[in-house]
Parts: structure tokens; sequence; C-alpha cells
């Protein structure tokens, strides 16, 4: 009898020591968890009327999230006496480990997560990173995935593109074509200035708004070479320039413009003999 009066004293006595406790840490873990719920939805909003890449929120609302749960069940834990100093230790050991084992695709996740907030590009748009260019098809969280112009697949880390330079050529409503069409020395500048721009006025492709140009841009060996600069929307790029190349020879050589190639004069001496 006195050992189960004993026992009793002792359940007795840590009914009254933990009970209070254990209820109070079950209560701040519904209210813990309830707000969580409620600060996710909150971000999901937020970043929704930011107008976030939809492939970002649900890692950023995750990522919040069981963050936060970590942090609110290691506190409910000490609330009830359980030492968390041991556990924290470990979990800040394991995450260190598990951060230099995965280094790399860490810094792509983060890579991708400031592409899908910042919007250096977007799909469909043009651009050159890393030495490739292309069509941007998708943008991943790990990886960007490009389409080049001779159709194949290219994937790109973000984490190198985040940290590299980045041209998009899709990113403005206009740009400029640069063209050097070569004319011989004999020829008149003057009129072969008018020629090329009336065939860049007639282009369907060419923007009146800024203005083409074409103007002497180099004295070269075997030419004067003229720069030829018309405006066009990103998408009729090629166009332009394709058609402005085969346009541009036609005219003037229908105008009496000679379009020279290299030249090279070899004089031959002979010495007579001694």
């Amino acid at each position: 009898m006195g050992n189960i009066d004993a026992f009793y004293e002792k359940v007795v006595e840590l009914s009254v020591t933990y009970a209070p406790k254990l209820a109070l840490a079950i209560v701040t873990l519904v209210i813990g968890l309830y707000l969580i719920k409620g600060v996710s939805k909150v971000i999901v909003v937020s970043m929704n009327k930011s107008k976030v890449d939809k492939t970002l929120i649900p890692f950023v609302k995750n990522l919040i999230s069981w963050g936060l749960k970590a942090l609110l069940f290691i506190s409910v834990a000490s609330m009830v006496g359980v030492a968390t100093t041991s556990f924290v230790a470990v979990l800040g050991a394991a995450g260190l480990a598990v951060g230099l084992a995965l280094q790399g695709s860490l810094g792509n996740f983060a890579g991708g997560v400031l592409i899908l907030l910042f919007k250096p590009y977007g799909i469909n748009d043009l651009i050159e990173a890393q030495g490739h260019v292309g069509v941007v098809k998708e943008v991943q969280i790990f990886n960007t995935i490009l389409l080049s112009p001779d159709n194949k697949r290219v994937i790109i880390p973000n984490g190198a593109i985040s940290n590299g330079s980045i041209i998009n050529f899709s990113a403005e409503d206009k740009r400029r074509v640069d063209l050097v069409i070569g004319i011989a020395y004999e020829s008149d500048v003057a009129k072969a200035k008018e020629v090329l721009l009336q065939v860049l006025k007639n282009n369907q492709w060419a923007l009146n708004d800024p203005a083409p140009q074409v103007t002497v841009a180099e004295l070269a060996d075997s030419s004067v070479n003229l720069a030829v600069r018309p405006w066009c929307k990103p998408a009729d790029y090629w166009d332009i320039y394709f058609s402005v190349t085969e346009q541009a020879k036609a005219a003037l050589e229908s105008n009496g413009i000679s379009i020279p190639f290299p030249q090279t004069d070899v004089h031959i001496r002979s010495n007579d003999a001694a």
C-alpha cells in the first residue's frame, strides 16, 4: 500500500506541475498554427496583388510556413520542459551539412527566386545569357529553358544567369538594326545614301519613328562603308535584316552604284640578268 500511495502522490505532483504547462503548450500550438495559416494566406494574397510569378508563390508560401512551424514546435517543446538546446544545435549542424552538400542547387534555387521576383526576362522574350541566345520557353525554380534560333533546347542553371549579364532583346518595344553596306570609292556617296534611305522608307517592317539613318561609317581598304540603321519591332528584326540586305543590293545596282569586293593588286617586277 505504501508503494501505491507514493506512486499516486508522484502522479498528482507531476500533474499539478506539468498539467498547466501542457495545457498552455497545447493552446499555444493551436493558436500558433492558426496564425501561421493566416500569415500564409496574407502572403499569397499580397504576392498575387504584386503580380509575382505564379511559379514562385507556392515555394515562398511553403518556405515561410515551414520555417514558422519549426520555430513554433521548438517553442512549445521548451514550454513543457523539453531541453531544446541540443536539438537546435543538432538541427543547425544538419542544416549546415545539407547546405554544403547542396550549395550548387541552393544557389540555383536562390537565383530562380531572384529571377521570378525581379523579372529581368519573361516567357517568349529573346535573351542572351551565358553565351547562349534563344527565346525563353520556361522559367523553372532551378533552371531557365531557352529555344535557340536553330531549334535547340538550352537549359541554363538560374544561379549562373542571376550572377551574370543578361541581354534582353524583347524588353523594349523598338529595336535598331545595324547593317553595313559598302560602295565603290568612285560611286556617288550622296546618291547612295538617298537610294538606301528610300529602301528603308519603303520597307514594310521599318518604323518611321525613330527615323532610319544612313551615314558613312568607314573608309575601308576596298570600299566606302555605309551604316544603314532602320528601326523595327523586336519580332520583325530578322525580317527587316534580310529584306533590307536584298533590297539594298538591287536598288544600288539599278542606280549604277557598284558594291565592290576586296581586291589586291599584285605588281610583278622582273630583273634583267646581269
